[in-house]
This record gives structure tokens, sequence and C-alpha cells, in this order.
């Protein structure tokens, strides 16, 4: 028989070495795993074969970016080049003009409507048809008016949605608390004495309530500033009977200047 290692004493010896515990085989050079570890080749990325996946869509908080664009706008023309640039609202779409304001900015009153309507989509300027005219004679009755030359007989006019809605619809909420944040820089940078509120919109936008009828002719306050809601011109056109109402209204105003 060959006294050499044979099969069967080196698996026995093998053996006899796990019953040790020896659970790895160690070369004749040490081995440095970490640099093993280190220069391990990197997997392939997987090769998509279907379709790319679908984007997902990034829900945009359109009020806030309205309250930024509204906070860095330092002046009125700033305000107006921001609100012109803002594309979230889908009014705008369909509207001809942007229609920020008229009158002089130095005003004492600030008149807040609700929106443009054609002929002011048409013009540029706010309340220039049948109700913009009875306007102008309501404030003249008081001697007030946006072409006054002085301010404090004058008036600064402004909407709470600078685009024409679709067939002079209502705003809706939505519409109302993106715009809000500008309507709210407008007043700040106008800085005026007394904010009149023409109509349900705007009350809505500045106070959080309606019913004209039922809140119209009392004063309250609008970031800081003296508020009186009023009746819109155009509710007056189909009510004449609501004129009282609007007189004793303007003369409120008028005694609120002299004080």
């Amino acid at each position: 028989m060959d006294s050499g290692n044979t099969y069967w004493d080196d698996r026995a010896l093998l053996e006899w070495q796990v019953e040790l515990g020896a659970t790895d085989a160690i070369q004749d050079t040490p081995v440095d795993r970490y640099t093993l570890e280190a220069s391990k080749p990197k997997p392939k990325p997987e090769t998509l074969t279907g379709p790319p996946p679908i984007p997902v869509e990034v829900e945009v908080d359109v009020v806030a970016v309205a309250k930024a664009a509204a906070a860095n706008a330092a002046d009125l023309p700033a305000l107006s080049a921001a609100m012109q640039a803002f594309e979230h609202c889908e009014i705008k779409r369909g509207a001809r003009s942007f229609v920020f304001s008229d009158g002089n900015p130095e005003a004492r009153v600030m008149i807040v409507g609700e929106a443009p309507g054609r002929e002011e989509d048409r013009a540029g300027k706010p309340f220039v048809g049948r109700a913009g005219q009875l306007l102008d004679r309501m404030l003249g009755a008081i001697n007030l008016g946006r072409a006054q030359e002085d301010a404090a007989r004058s008036v600064y006019i402004t909407n709470v949605m600078p685009w024409r809605p679709p067939s002079n619809r209502t705003p809706d909420n939505e519409e109302i608390a993106m715009m809000l944040p500008f309507l709210e820089r407008h007043i700040a940078l106008v800085d005026p004495d007394v904010v009149i509120l023409m109509g349900n919109t705007p009350c809505q936008a500045l106070l959080g309530r309606t019913g004209i009828t039922r809140i119209r002719g009392t004063w309250t306050e609008v970031l800081g500033k003296p508020c009186l809601p009023m009746f819109h011109p155009a509710y007056l056109l189909r009510n004449t009977a609501a004129k009282r109402e609007a007189w004793a209204d303007l003369l409120e105003v008028n005694a609120r200047l002299k004080t």
C-alpha cells in the first residue's frame, strides 16, 4: 500500500478539522478582504424593456405662489406685472384684456368691485359700462370722481378679478382665493383712508361674508382700513328701489371723509 496521502486520508483529515470548528479554507498567502470588497464589480443597471414610467404630476399650491408673487411687488407697476405673469387662473385664457385699475393711486377712497364685464374687457379699465357710468354719477353726487386731480376728492378703482370671467359669471371660491393675495397687496400699496366693497364678491374675498342686502351700510374693517360694503351699481340698474340705500351709504362715506 502507498504510504502517501490518499483521497480517504485527505477526507478524514478534513472531517477532523471540521469537527474542530474550522469553517474556511486558508490559502498559503493572506487575503485582504477589504480590498476585495472595494473592488467588487458594480451590478449593471436593469435594462427597461417596457414603456417609460408615467411622470407623476406635482400639485402646485397656487395660493402660495400668488402670495410670494404679491409680496415681492414693491409698487403698483410691479404688482401689475406680477399679476399679468400669474398663469394659474384659467379665466385669463379667455379674457381679451388685463384690467388692473383706474383713478388716482393717491386717492383717499379705494373702490373694489367684482370683475370686468364686456365693456371693461374691451377698454382695459374697470367700471366703464352702464354700471360704471352710474358709479361715476353716484360719486359725483358727493363731489368724488376718478378724474379728480385733487387726491382728497378722487377715487381709485379696482376689482377682485383682473380678467373677465366667461359669460360674466361670478368667480368661484378657488379663483377668488388665488387672486386675494394680489388684492390685499393692492390695498396695502394704495393705502387709502376708506375702502368701499361693491357687491358680494369683494365682501366674500375680504370679509369672508356674503349677503350684501344685510351687511351693506355697516362699517367694518379690512386690513386695518375702515370699510363699507355697498350695492354694486349693476344691482342698482336692476333694482332701482335700492338707490335709496345706496344714497345713504354715499352720505356715510362723505361723512367719514370729513372726519
